[in-house]
């Protein structure tokens, strides 16, 4: 029979939700669809949803070194320049350089947490600015 998803969230555990609501909230220009104060906070994208939650005391030792992880959430943007210039902005520049790669330029940030995001460019994206310059 198989796993049948009927839906795709992606979570991510915060010793400061408070503060990792008000990035991500920044950085996306939206507010959470769900908001559970001190809890949780939940935003929609195209296909997708995030979720930042705060663990119970009971499970922070799982959480405390995320740099270890593996994971990256990235966000494809349609001018990676512009992209560049919000996050840093609001007080999180990305310590590199802008990699250009067959796919596309992408540029890695962190959140308040440390978690990596990769802000993305694709290549298609490009040609097609390319085309309307």
């Amino acid at each position: 029979m198989g796993l049948r998803c009927t839906n795709t969230i992606v979570t991510i555990a915060t010793s400061n939700i408070e503060q990792s609501v008000n990035f991500y909230s920044h950085l996306l220009t939206q507010n959470p669809i769900n908001l559970i104060p001190n809890i949780y906070a939940e935003f929609q994208f195209p296909g997708l949803r995030l979720g930042i939650f705060q663990p119970k005391k009971t499970h922070n030792h799982e959480f405390i070194d995320s740099g270890k992880s593996k994971m990256s959430l990235c966000l494809e943007v349609s001018n990676l320049e512009t992209a560049i210039a919000h996050i840093s902005n609001l007080g999180y520049p990305p310590p590199g350089k802008i990699i250009v790669a067959s796919h596309g330029k992408e540029i890695y940030a962190y959140d308040p947490d440390g978690n990596r995001l990769i802000l993305h460019q694709s290549a298609d994206s490009d040609k097609n600015t390319e085309i309307r310059a």
